[in-house]
């Protein structure tokens, strides 16, 4: 079925009739105005202008809608709704003034005679306005048929209403009649009652067009538009509601000014918003907390009207007694009541939310019984959102951006997921709203925390079994070049030196032998394997170190062609170090600085030394290009291996153009 086409084809002639409302606004206004002058009546003023408020600031949301939207009638429908209050109060005001100045005051028989049955007007509006949201035209080709009913209907009602023939209300108690129908007033009023229960009918059927546009639409934006409207439109239960409060606690309807005011403000806001400004706010969020604050109220107000009539009749109608135990029968009633029903309505008006919610209680109680894993989160929640493009980004420490479950890199930015002040991930959903994101976020903060801690957890094995693995094969190379360095340096001069040392033996008591200067070149060969002995050994272990950390550090900067500055915490100067963290701490500023002169070309470094509860940290900077990353099987890598073995941490940070900085962290007993 192709939908019915808008009212009116140029779109330039809806924001002219919006205009045009607006100007006969402030016309009805200012006409009110001199009647309100001419009753004497301040209250009569003052009631004039709260109309008129209320009802300009839905006439210029309308203007708004109409220049904004010009291809949508809705805008001209909202300035009509503005209109309303302003020419009831007028209406009311003129009333007073011929009441009270009937000289002054202009008064015509056939205009009071259609007041009469005017009233069906006031409703046609908000009527049309319900059948047309949100795009300006009907559901279908047979809602037309309402749409012309609920212009027809007034007309008809207003006209044959005006041939009743009974004395009009006061102030016009004398006018006469003007409009006769020879005998046929008695049909046409039967008719004319006849007419209110199919306005009635057309009423509802406006309401229902509201729901039926909702079920059928498929646009999610049209959906919200229409969410709003609801959202608007419920102050009119709202308003009966407080009408009921009014008669149970004040014994009148002076409250129901207050939700006509309410209401006048809330459908014309929430359906320029819907037009205009649709995602502005969780229409589902909002829909849903009213509905449930509406029926909870509602319940409270039937509880405590119950509990008051019943105690009344058992203790009397002034009772204090009565009262108080009213209030304590509505506050156990309905106690445990919000929770459920807010789950109730979330079912029903809000599915996404409670779908998600109970998806990640779920996922949370299998989690605890061992069933599943909480790295399903991500997909229980693309099932539960409707949305097969959400990740969840989880944010390890000391890594700048974030991983997915897996551990690898990922690539975006969502709602952040805070436990505890402490950032843990981001919640990457681009379908829903705002609030519902965030919401999300916090309910699944447990589960991302989990998460994040097995993903840490698996890395740092994932690291310890690749730093075995490096140090094992260090440790081969290492075992082999000394087994080289011995075999091909000190063994064999050791091994000549001995022959050398045969060979004279033999040769002693002959005297061929130059003993003395066998023996001088045995000595000298021995010094040159003892050197190379030192050599090798100091490659395991300096033997500065035998001095102390801070004495060996100070030999390694005096020996380095760079200007380098050496910052010591006062108290390492006198303090004994496990010789373990010594000797990691010397090769880790050692290795730093040859790297800060050999790959960076520093033309200055640093190297600081401090110990802060129990750990010593060594930090080495220089001012360098930057740019340095740990590579396997490159030194700082080792160093890394060499740290992590000590039960320390290390740290590289190296941004391009600022230089580079390697810190070590190592724990120490001292």
């Amino acid at each position: 079925m192709p939908p019915s086409r808008p009212y009116g084809e140029d779109m330039q002639v809806r924001p002219l009739i919006a205009y045009g409302i607006a100007g006969v606004a402030v016309v009805v206004a200012a006409a009110g105005a001199v009647f309100a002058h001419l009753s004497g009546d301040p209250g009569d003023l003052a009631y004039l202008i709260v109309a008129t408020v209320l009802g300009l600031l839905s006439v210029g949301l309308g203007v708004v809608v109409a220049v904004r939207r010009p291809d949508n009638i809705v805008g001209a429908l909202l300035a009509w709704v503005g209109l309303l209050p302003i020419g009831v109060a007028a209406s009311d005001v003129y009333v007073e003034a011929v009441a009270q100045r009937p000289d002054v005051v202009p008064v015509s028989a056939l205009l009071v005679a259609l007041h009469a049955g005017d009233w069906m007007f006031l409703y046609v509006p908000p009527a049309l306005l319900a059948l047309t949201f949100p795009d300006g035209r009907v559901p279908g080709r047979r809602w037309r048929w309402v749409g012309i009913g609920l212009i027809a209907v007034p007309v008809a009602f207003t006209v044959l209403v005006a041939f009743d023939p009974a004395p009009f209300p006061a102030p016009f108690t004398g006018l006469p009649h003007v409009l006769r129908a020879g005998g046929l007033e008695p049909v046409l009023m039967v008719a004319a009652l006849a007419l209110l229960p199919v306005f009635l009918g057309l009423l509802v059927a406006t309401a229902v067009s509201v729901v039926t546009r909702h079920r059928r639409e498929t646009d999610p934006v049209r959906r919200a538009q229409i969410k709003w409207f609801a959202l608007g439109a419920l102050f009119i239960p709202a308003t009966l509601v407080l009408c009921w409060v009014s008669y149970l606690f004040l014994d009148g309807p002076d409250l129901v000014l207050l939700g006509l005011a309410a209401t006048y403000v809330a459908i014309p806001a929430a359906t320029a918003i819907a037009v205009l400004r649709h995602d502005l706010y969780d229409v589902d969020r909002a829909l849903s907390a009213t509905v449930t604050y509406g029926i909870v109220t509602t319940a409270l107000i039937a509880f405590y009207t119950a509990a008051t009539f019943l105690a009344g009749v058992a203790l009397g109608r002034e009772s204090a007694v009565a009262a108080a135990a009213a209030t304590a029968v509505c506050a156990v009633a309905l106690a445990p009541l919000r929770s459920r029903l807010q789950r109730q309505v979330d079912r029903r008006l809000y599915p996404v939310r409670r779908a998600a919610l109970t998806a990640i209680e779920d996922l949370r109680r299998r989690t605890h019984d061992g069933t599943a894993q909480p790295e399903q989160l991500e997909a229980e929640l693309r099932v539960a959102l409707r949305d097969p493009d959400l990740r969840i980004g989880y944010r390890l420490p000391g890594t700048p951006g974030l991983v997915d479950a897996r551990g690898e890199p990922l690539r975006g930015s969502g709602t952040p997921v805070v436990l505890g002040g402490t950032d843990i991930g981001e919640l990457i959903h681009r379908r829903g709203s705002r609030e519902l994101t965030r919401e999300i976020a916090t309910a699944c903060a447990l589960l991302v925390e989990v998460v994040r801690l097995r993903i840490e957890l698996s890395g740092a094995l994932r690291d310890v079994e690749s730093s075995r693995a490096r140090l094992l094969t260090v440790s081969y190379e290492e075992r082999r070049r000394l087994e080289r360095d011995l075999h091909d340096g000190a063994q064999q001069r050791l091994v000549a030196l001995g022959m050398a040392l045969r060979v004279g033996q033999r040769h002693l008591d002959d005297g061929g032998t130059d003993v003395t200067g066998l023996l001088d070149t045995a000595v000298a060969e021995l010094g040159t394997a003892v050197a190379e002995l030192r050599r090798i050994a100091h490659g395991l272990r300096p033997s500065s170190l035998d001095d102390g950390l801070v004495n060996a550090l100070t030999m390694l900067v005096g020996r380095v062609p760079v200007p380098i500055t050496l910052d010591v915490q006062p108290e390492l100067r006198n303090d004994t170090l496990p010789d373990v963290v010594a000797t990691t701490a010397y090769y880790v500023a050692s290795e730093a600085v040859v790297n800060a002169m050999r790959h960076a070309r520093a033309a200055s470094i640093g190297l600081r030394l401090t110990l802060e509860a129990d750990a010593l940290t060594v930090r080495v900077h220089d001012d360098g290009p930057g740019g340095a990353i740990l590579r396997a099987g490159a030194g700082l890598a080792g160093l890394s291996d060499r740290v992590a073995a000590a039960g320390g941490g290390l740290r590289l940070t190296s941004p391009l153009g600022n230089g580079t900085v390697v810190e070590a962290v190592l724990p120490c007993g001292s």
